[in-house]
């Protein structure tokens, strides 16, 4: 039962409550809501009787783990004997739900499909669970034969030759008989195998496809909004209660030809992989088709089917068939694999918006350009593009004194700016730009010095293409050229989740660089130093857990958990210090601490990528093999790098933890990068 401050009264006797309101016109200064003496005091019981209510149904509540305060997890956690992990990356892996699977993962110890579903919650990453005895080519007994175990692989059969070598591969193998932790053996009778994408599917919806340039008919697309090849990941189908081990569907990989021909219905249509639309209007399921569109001289190697649209998921290409009608805008909701959220995408970026005063102007809601947008704004306010198409145009933009502009895409977009000439940026005394969630392409950002007083500039979750613009096979029309040229004086420079190109900035500046890549694509060019064609020092520089592929000429330096992989040079090296850093051999910089490489045996930690090109999936991802020194040489034992906030090494670590506790006896797990 609740007591509000009228059931209170109602339980006094009626004399007391006429007399009360009696009373209460008889005050100087009544009570706002017309209260006698009696019912504020009332109001005030009522109050703190409300909050001991409160505070006993939450006592009720912390004794369920679904309701439980997150104080209280951990104690519940500890009544059955739960483990704390480091639980230091974001989103990977809830501690309430471990607590509440424990008693269902005792259960089932042991069981292939209760580790996979373990190896998910404990990393956030997708996983798949392999028991390579079921893969062990074995002299059969005769009373008990099992007619799947094959000796040798069906080679007419296509769809498991394509799996060969990831963890879907059903071809059985001779016994081999070194360790599985050590990830170099998998096929023996106690060996499980528990492979993990690091990178995960990330949704672009409604993209602007773009016509090849070779195709004056308009029939030949390419979905990146780039105009790049670049693969198509699956959109998982997932399970909260993981039931059987994980197939292709369940995980964000590579789509390949031969599955989405074999399982369109899977792959393509409203809530899946890919979905196309011609002028607004989806293209129905069964009016697509599976095609190999490869290069084949001057053209591709195949066109669409009449009255079909053609889809090729290894490329992400597109064509259209002959007898249809042209469109005019081919849109395309589709998925790329990503590591984690840097350089724009659809993940939520609230917290980062600037959100300064004046106007608030939609593009193309309220105007069709930004240019047209930024120029309604007047010098102050917000423009917002809310979709995620390709915008192709000329943008200048202007902040009056003591105001800001932000320039930034909607939580949950990437619209793709491409500039036809350099974007210049000017301010008044005291004023700030942002630029937030887009990918620039076409030309670089410039801030001139002439008649310039902007004080502040910053970079959130934004790409600036390294290169400027790329060819059709992802490859830099300008490689080592400067995505950002700043030569406004007194500037503060702030870099938050960004993928950025060369950076030139004059040594009166400061810049701030936090948890991103830039790179030039070449660790002999310049990456960051001051404008113009020498290599004079640039702006005093602060890294905080980013990658360089570039040489760094700077006036000061401060770095922690980077990597540099060009030589860094700079002037002021009795000023700042580098840490827990990987430093190129033959950089001049201030004191090192705990850097990398060292001296001996220590001289070939160098660290290796899954991919040095944008636009590739596991692009400046650390590979595989990458020495100890740099996956685990941040300060806080994560890895070094851009990535460095996901703390990959923590979730396989926790895995290990997990592993020691639900494996049965006699059983060994490998853990296995699948991505």
């Amino acid at each position: 039962m609740s007591f509000d401050t009228q059931r209170l009264l109602e339980l006094l006797p009626a004399v007391y409550r006429l007399r009360d309101a009696a009373i209460a016109g008889q005050f100087p200064n009544p009570d706002p809501e017309g209260r006698g003496p009696l019912a504020a005091l009332l109001a005030v019981l009522a109050e703190q009787i409300a909050a001991l209510e409160e505070n006993l149904d939450q006592l009720y509540d912390d004794s369920f783990v679904e309701t439980a305060a997150p104080w209280a997890v951990p104690y519940i956690g500890d009544l059955i004997g739960y483990r704390t992990l480091h639980g230091r990356a974001p989103g990977a892996g809830s501690r309430r739900a471990e607590v509440a699977h424990t008693i269902a993962f005792r259960r089932r110890k042991g069981t292939a499909s209760m580790l996979e579903q373990l190896a998910r919650d404990v990393t956030g990453w997708n996983a798949r669970a392999v028991e390579f005895f079921q893969l062990l080519a074995t002299t059969q007994y005769m009373n008990h034969v099992r007619a799947g175990n094959l000796v040798a692989p069906d080679l007419r059969d296509g769809d498991a030759l394509e799996t060969v070598g990831s963890a879907f591969d059903p071809v059985p193998r001779t016994l081999d008989v070194r360790r599985i932790g050590s990830r170099r053996g998998r096929y023996n009778v106690p060996n499980i195998g528990l492979f993990l994408w690091r990178l995960d599917a990330c949704r672009l919806e409604r993209s602007l496809a773009v016509i090849d340039p070779a195709d004056a008919a308009g029939r030949r697309l390419r979905i990146h909004p780039l105009g790049i090849d670049a693969p198509l990941a699956t959109r998982p189908d997932r399970e909260d209660e993981i039931a059987h081990l994980a197939e292709p569907i369940n995980v964000p990989a590579s789509i390949s030809r031969r599955m989405l021909h074999r399982h369109t219905e899977r792959y393509y249509g409203p809530g899946r992989s890919i979905e196309v639309r011609l002028d607004g209007v989806a293209v129905p399921f069964a009016n697509v088709v599976a095609c190999n569109l490869s290069d084949d001289g001057a053209g591709w190697a195949h066109e669409a089917p009449a009255g079909r649209v053609a889809i090729d998921p290894v490329l992400g290409r597109i064509g259209i068939a002959a007898d249809l009608p042209a469109p005019a805008r081919v849109e395309v909701t589709h998925h790329y694999q990503a590591a984690g959220a840097l350089g724009g995408g659809e993940y939520p970026r609230l917290a980062t918006f600037a959100s300064p005063l004046g106007a608030f102007v939609r593009v193309p809601q309220d105007h069709a350009t930004v240019q047209a947008a930024l120029a309604a704004l007047g010098g102050a306010g917000i423009v917002e593009i809310r979709d995620n198409g390709r915008y192709r145009e000329a943008i200048s933009v202007d902040v009056a004194a003591q105001r800001g502009i932000e320039l930034r895409a909607a939580d949950g977009r990437r619209p793709t700016l491409e500039l036809t000439a350099p974007m210049t940026v000017r301010g008044g005394a005291g004023s700030a730009f942002t630029l937030n969630g887009i990918v620039v392409a076409g030309d670089v950002i410039e801030v001139p010095a002439a008649g310039n007083a902007l004080r502040r500039m910053a970079l959130a979750h934004a790409t600036l293409v390294p290169g400027r613009t790329l060819a059709v096979e992802g490859t830099p029309v300008q490689p080592g050229a400067a995505s950002l040229t700043i030569a406004a004086q007194d500037l503060e420079l702030d870099i938050v989740r960004c993928i950025v190109g060369g950076v030139r900035v004059v040594p009166q500046s400061k810049v701030a660089c936090t948890d991103s890549i830039v790179d030039v694509h070449d660790a002999g060019a310049r990456a960051f130093a001051a404008p113009g064609a020498g290599l004079a020092p640039g702006a005093s520089l602060t890294l905080e857990a980013c990658t360089v592929i570039g040489e760094t000429h700077a006036v000061r330096l401060d770095a922690s958990n980077t990597i540099l992989l060009g030589r860094a040079e700079v002037v002021r090296r009795q000023e700042g210090c580098v840490r827990f850093s990987y430093v190129a051999p033959g950089s001049i910089v201030p004191r090192r601490y705990r850097c990398q490489p060292g001296e001996g045996a220590e001289a070939s930690n160098v660290p290796s990528f899954t991919s040095l090109r944008y636009g590739v999936p596991g692009y400046t991802q650390l590979g595989t093999r990458v020495p100890r020194a740099i996956a685990r040489g941040a300060d806080d034992e994560s890895e070094m790098g851009a990535w460095h906030f996901l703390y990959a090494a923590q979730r396989v670590s926790d895995l290990a933890t997990r592993l020691d506790e639900y494996l049965r006896v006699g059983l060994e797990a490998g853990v296995f990068n699948e991505t």
